[in-house]
């Protein structure tokens, strides 16, 4: 087939590569233009740009689609379909119905549950035992589109990191699949019951102490890679990368040993990998040989 990809972060790359490796005509790349990020706040493309230009694709990154001039050249590509995974842009009406086939979106959820910009992160924060991907027929309202397909995976302990490479991985090959038995996958009406995937601010990134152990390692999880659950003591920062539920109880806060466990509203967090701002990653023992972090200290919550 004759398609447009549009993608943005990592999640979209073995998509790209799978439907390459298929024999696709990939026409053209769309993904978000270059940002300003690391220290010296250079302009950086997307990791999809980037995989975009090592297969000498043609990339377009417009910063709106809105416009009749990115309308007409999108639709100038003369698409069988447009393969969508995580592009970040809202597709007006003229974009949608451009391709013969429509828009196909590669979904991280089990859709109607989670619809929306975090998916992931939401699926672990709340506990969920099975997520997966889910491909959907695209329409204007925010994943509400009919579904072809979807596979189940479960959560386990797995980091937002960890289930992000897993879903890509899965999406890529299911949305080959699809795409070479289109009528053996007739779109289906999502069910009732939808749940909305916020997007992750950075305040809800904060440990709260006040909560179950349980919740706040699943917070742990939720917020690795980025944008980082973290504590804070002294004035500075600390990110907590990994961390268990154990028993142990205390002030909510309440470090309770030399370990660097914590105490929660039930039971008690053990993080197992640390970070201070501008430092590597390291074992508690490694903080705190540098960093006055004494038993019986009470770690603030936001909602103390």
């Amino acid at each position: 087939m004759r398609i447009i990809f549009m993608g943005t972060p990592d999640f979209a790359v073995p998509a790209l590569d799978a439907l390459v490796a298929a024999g696709h005509e990939i026409v053209g790349v769309y993904t978000q233009p270059p940002r300003p990020a690391g220290r010296g706040k250079a302009d950086m493309p997307t990791p999809a740009h980037n995989r975009a230009r090592m297969l000498a694709l043609e990339v377009r990154h417009p910063v709106s689609l809105r416009n009749d001039e990115a309308q007409a050249e999108f639709a100038a590509l003369g698409a069988d379909v447009a393969i969508v995974a995580a592009y970040g842009l809202i597709l007006p009406q003229p974009v949608l119905d451009a391709p013969k086939l429509g828009c196909l979106n590669i979904h991280a959820s089990l859709l109607p549950r989670w619809r929306g910009a975090a998916p992931i992160q939401r699926a672990i924060l709340a506990g969920d035992a099975m997520t997966g991907v889910t491909i959907m027929q695209m329409e204007r309202g925010l994943d509400t589109g009919p579904m072809l397909a979807a596979i189940e995976t479960p959560t386990g302990d797995k980091s937002a990191g960890e289930l992000t490479a897993e879903l890509a991985t899965t999406g890529a090959a299911l949305m080959v699949a699809v795409l070479a038995d289109l009528p053996g996958h007739p779109p289906v009406a999502q069910p009732e019951g939808a749940t909305y995937a916020a997007k992750i601010e950075k305040a809800e990134a904060r440990l709260d102490f006040t909560l179950p152990a349980e919740q706040v390692a699943r917070a742990v999880r939720a917020f690795n890679p980025a944008p980082g659950a973290w504590l804070e003591h002294g004035g500075e920062r600390i990110r907590i990368l990994a961390a268990d539920p154990v028993a142990g109880s205390g002030a909510p806060g309440e470090v309770l040993d030399g370990a660097l466990t914590i105490a929660c509203g039930e039971g008690a967090i053990r993080p197992g990998i640390v970070q201070r701002a501008g430092r590597g990653m390291m074992t508690p023992d490694a903080l705190l040989r540098g960093f006055d972090l004494p038993v019986g200290t009470i770690l603030p919550s936001p909602t103390a």
